[in-house]
């Protein structure tokens, strides 16, 4: 069933471009996700956004005051027309309706808006814990002046006398098929079907300015680097006052000094000296929000990695679950010891029998099985 594109914008089938744009700002204020707290707000913009695109394009407009939806290939074609027939294969062929079948009528003047996409830089407490972060953006937005409508005054659009209103001028053309009548956009209204005698001084007509905005992102506990934040109806407004795109924000996570994240874990070395790995011992790790004590067990040799649970980054959308941490310690032998060290480590060595004597390779499975190819015993 085609959807009531008049039902959802609140408008009767008789609501001229003022009557639409008028409903359609109404409606966008009342359920941008930023303001509302209906749970279905987001959905409902989307429905508004396709409602306003679709009713002021005569097009698609017309396709549903016949009893069909624009955006249902089964359907697009009710009140008699092919969905796609011989002037649209034609149209396509030879870059233009063929004898003024297939016209696509005047374009509208309202169109939505380009998406946008900004960069947002944060460390790696940002993106473990969320943040609110305010961006600079430099946008197209409404024109205050004219609100869209692209006259300075109140007069409306006047029908262009070239094209009389259809947006299209026929061109005949020669090919080797003979002479084609083909269909052109109208230079004079720039295919629009009408002129605006009195443009708007401030936009030019646009329906739209360029404008600096401050916007605040709220980001999620969770977010991984490289991840992009929807914020519907923050790009750039349309010509014509159409609808605004959307605003994607991706997100880059600055390098630690301390910790490497992958996923929701997290990994860090610390050092340990030889003395205490040989002994045992106990660390005070600091994570990311609180300090933890990670046993380190007598004989601990370089490499051993010691696994925290609990105490990683928190899982999107993981309802306050949290990844791992996991501490590798770096054994650190001294490079520089004074004599009564060095005496010392002596006793130890004799006392663990590991005096240091030559140390012979090749002694043993390979070392047999170079002496057996030689023909040793």
């Amino acid at each position: 069933m085609a959807k009531d594109y008049y039902g959802i914008l609140g408008v009767d089938k008789n609501a001229s471009e003022d009557d639409l744009k008028k409903a359609y700002r109404k409606l966008a204020r009342k359920y941008h996700p930023d303001v509302s707290d209906e749970p279905d707000a987001e959905e409902r913009l989307q429905d508004i956004n396709a409602a306003f695109e679709v009713l002021m394009d005569p097009q698609k407009r017309a396709v549903v005051d016949a009893g069909g939806d624009p955006f249902d290939r089964a359907t697009a074609g009710a009140g008699g027309a092919p969905f796609m027939g011989f002037e649209d294969i034609m149209d396509a062929f030879f870059g233009g309706s063929m004898g003024g079948f297939g016209r696509r009528g005047p374009r509208s003047r309202t169109r939505p808006g380009n998406d946008a996409l900004l960069r947002l830089d944060l460390d790696l407490e940002e993106v473990a814990f969320g943040t609110e972060s305010t961006l600079t953006v430099d946008t197209a937005v409404l024109c205050d002046e004219c609100e869209g409508s692209c006259s300075e005054g109140n007069a409306e659009p006047q029908t262009c006398t070239t094209c009389g209103g259809s947006g299209e001028v026929q061109v005949v053309q020669r090919t080797i098929l003979g002479q084609v009548r083909t269909a052109r956009p109208c230079s004079a209204c720039s295919g629009y079907g009408t002129i605006i005698t009195d443009p708007c001084r401030k936009c030019g007509g646009e329906g739209r300015v360029r404008s600096r905005r401050r916007i605040t992102v709220k980001v999620p506990a969770g977010v991984e680097d490289g991840m992009r934040i929807r914020l519907s109806g923050e790009g750039e407004v349309g010509p014509g006052g159409g609808p605004a795109g959307d605003l994607y924000v991706e997100v880059h996570e600055k390098p630690h000094e301390i910790f490497t994240r992958e996923g929701s874990d997290l990994h860090c070395r610390v050092r340990v000296p030889m003395t205490q790995a040989a002994l045992g011992t106990k660390l005070n790790v600091h994570t990311l929000d609180d300090r933890v004590e990670v046993d380190v067990a007598p004989g601990t040799q370089a490499g051993t990695v010691k696994k925290v649970r609990g105490q990683g980054v928190p899982k999107l959308r993981g309802g306050g679950l949290r990844g791992d941490l996991y501490v590798e310690l770096d054994v650190r032998t001294p490079t520089k010891i004074d004599a009564e060290q060095e005496e010392l480590l002596k006793k130890l060595a004799t006392l663990r029998d590991e005096e240091v004597r030559e140390i012979k390779t090749g002694s043993g499975f390979f070392s047999r099985m170079r002496d057996a190819f030689n023909g040793h015993a």
